[in-house]
């Protein structure tokens, strides 16, 4: 069974106001949500009205702070591994004024989930491409024995192919969208607003590390919300 989902919400190096018990709790289909924090590893992280973050920056990368009780948990057989889900409610702003190449040279607008990140050098993504080709993508990122960014660069890649793929939405500027990733094991499922566009199985390699869930953006602007189970 799927466990209650969790609001995580941060700044990096600061703190938002703390919220009432009665702001901080929020009803959804999977039962009450309760505001904590995020860590930015890279970018700014920016409180709006409602909650919210807004990413203005060309490049930001974050994940659940550990200080919450998302420390990287003890390896399971997939067996044993219970259902997570990982859900970022998101408003596309449109295109940073800055726009940054990703390290292979491609300029890229996109927005998604970071699942198992064990740090910059392992990470699995679902990512929700605008440009200069939309779509949905899952990819995992492995380079066993390195951990920074600056060790391992653009390397370890690998696109993982989908059992079943379903077409996104367009992306407009103003337009809000739900991004949804459930996982058991090897086993992942994505929707895009309660519509499946993705099912697949992760490969072996991405079960060998584990860590918490987090949100990646390139060159979009977006006001954010991410939410998980514990």
């Amino acid at each position: 069974m799927i466990g209650r989902p969790i609001l995580l919400a941060s700044l990096l190096g600061l703190l938002a106001p703390p919220a009432s018990p009665e702001k901080s709790m929020k009803k959804t289909e999977n039962g009450s949500l309760t505001a904590k924090r995020m860590k930015a590893t890279q970018g700014k992280l920016e409180p709006v009205a409602g909650g919210r973050l807004r990413i203005e920056e060309p490049k930001v990368r974050a994940v659940v702070s550990s200080s919450e009780g998302a420390k990287t948990r003890a390896l399971v057989s997939p067996v044993q591994e219970k259902t997570r889900v990982a859900e970022l409610r998101f408003t596309y702003l449109g295109a940073t004024r800055e726009q940054k190449p990703l390290q292979s040279g491609e300029l890229r607008r996109q927005v998604g989930l970071k699942l198992r990140a064990k740090d910059g050098c392992n990470v699995v993504y679902v990512m929700w491409r605008l440009e200069p080709k939309a779509g949905l993508v899952v990819s995992m990122k492995y380079n066993p024995g390195m951990s920074r960014s600056d060790d391992c660069g653009n390397g370890g890649y690998r696109t993982v192919k989908p059992r079943s793929k379903g077409v996104v939405p367009k992306l407009e500027p103003g337009g809000s969208h739900t991004l949804r990733a459930e996982f058991q094991g090897a086993e992942l499922k994505v929707q895009v607003d309660g519509r499946s566009v993705w099912e697949g199985e992760l490969p072996a390699e991405a079960l060998s590390f584990d860590g918490p869930v987090g949100l990646r953006t390139d060159n979009g602007r977006f006001d954010v919300e991410l939410l998980s189970t514990p």
